[in-house]
């Protein structure tokens, strides 16, 4: 048998992770009381059940000193145990608490929405040493899914790489880790015949690629980030954002996040985005 635990910070995405696994034929268990686990999966073994995934929260304090010891103990039957902690920044769990407005398990009357977050935070801080830690601040749901289906399929887990182009005259993107700057080169809205289009298009793509400075920033780009990309995973990160911007975001910088698409894909999971392509 093998279980999944999912435990962590309330808010971060525990049910989304257990709603996928449900989708995925494994008999799911919603904030079961550790005292009773060994006898649950008991039982479950009894019926014939063999992926189970359950979540542990601090609406059921008990666990927290009984976890690491009733691991053990399953595990000394024979069945494969992964615990998942889910975490989520301070920001990105008020944010969330707000647009829900469902209340905190820990929150009362003496205690704000920060306060209880902080206190779940410190009392939860000893469960990410043995586990898998997977921070859901920059996830959106469906990027959960995909990170939960990765550690079901037991694959090698690769972070989402967003490539993202824009224009330097729309302003910046906030959400982004590497921002590099190809307004350096040729510029294909100078030409009359490729005013009109776009970086997608193959007559933009065979004006640029003509240039060896269009070639060679490309593959810097490349080299760079593929050099940095194994580090970022082994810190946990599941998305990383590279925005490729030019002057308007319409040629330039669309064909660079193109090829950069194609280069990464083989390895990497990628998410494409034009921000100001018209």
């Amino acid at each position: 048998m093998k279980i999944f635990i999912f435990t962590g910070l309330s808010g971060s995405g525990k049910s989304v992770a257990l709603r996928t696994l449900e989708d995925l034929d494994f008999y799911c268990i919603d904030n079961l009381p550790i005292q009773i686990l060994d006898a649950c999966i008991k039982t479950l073994i009894n019926q014939g059940y063999s992926n189970v995934a359950i979540s542990l929260d601090v609406r059921n304090p008990s666990f927290l000193g009984m976890l690491p010891e009733e691991v053990i103990n399953l595990s000394n039957q024979g069945i494969e145990v992964k615990i998942i902690f889910l975490d989520a920044s301070n920001e990105s769990l008020l944010r969330r608490y707000s647009e829900t407005r469902r209340p905190h398990p820990l929150s009362n009357k003496k205690m704000t929405l920060f306060e209880s977050i902080e206190a779940e935070r410190k009392l939860l801080e000893s469960l990410k040493i043995n586990a898998e830690h997977i921070d859901t601040s920059r996830l959106t749901p469906q990027q959960l899914k995909n990170h939960v289906r990765g550690l079901v399929e037991n694959k090698h887990y690769h972070l989402q790489l967003i490539l993202q182009s824009f224009g330097f005259k729309h302003g910046i993107p906030l959400d982004t880790d590497f921002t590099f700057d190809v307004r350096c080169l040729p510029n294909p809205f100078y030409e009359d015949e490729l005013k009109q289009l776009s970086g997608t298009d193959s007559r933009v793509a065979e004006y640029l690629n003509g240039s060896a400075n269009t070639r060679k920033i490309i593959d810097d780009i490349h080299q760079l980030i593929s050099r940095w990309l194994p580090l970022f995973i082994d810190e946990g990160r599941v998305t990383l954002a590279v925005s490729v911007g030019c002057t308007g975001g319409q040629h330039r910088s669309v064909y660079v996040a193109e090829q950069l698409k194609n280069k990464f894909k083989q390895d990497y999971r990628t998410l494409m985005r034009h921000r100001d392509l018209s």
